[in-house]
């Protein structure tokens, strides 16, 4: 008859941290993709992207990256948008709640709410 089928327990490969360190820096300095770099080392892509954010130093001009700095009127304009926005949402939610009081009204007729 059939017999069941029993699947081998993966082990988890343990590196150190050199071999990350290492790792980041080919795939940084190799101009290729994260997938391409992981795929010849034999891991995973988003295992090399962790490695990344752990042990490659930090972008120059500040923490987190994100390029250049913003002028005052930049850091403005973001701001008159977000205020738009949280204004937007306050109706929305005003909106929402004089609703949900209409709806939980309870009827003025003795019919219980019911017309025919």
């Amino acid at each position: 008859m059939n017999k069941p089928v029993i699947e081998a327990k993966k082990v988890r490969k343990k590196f150190d941290k050199a071999f990350k360190e290492r790792a980041v820096e080919l795939w940084l300095n190799s101009g290729r993709a994260a997938t391409e770099v992981a795929a010849e080392l034999g891991i995973h892509a988003q295992r090399l992207s962790a490695w990344r954010r752990r042990f490659a130093p930090p972008p120059p001009g500040g923490e987190g990256g994100g390029g250049a700095k913003r002028s005052a009127a930049q850091w403005e304009a973001e701001h008159a948008g977000l205020r738009r926005e949280i204004d937007y949402l306050r109706q929305q939610r005003d909106i929402l709640k004089k609703t949900l009081g209409i709806l939980s009204e309870p009827p003025t007729s003795g019919s219980n709410g019911l017309t025919r």
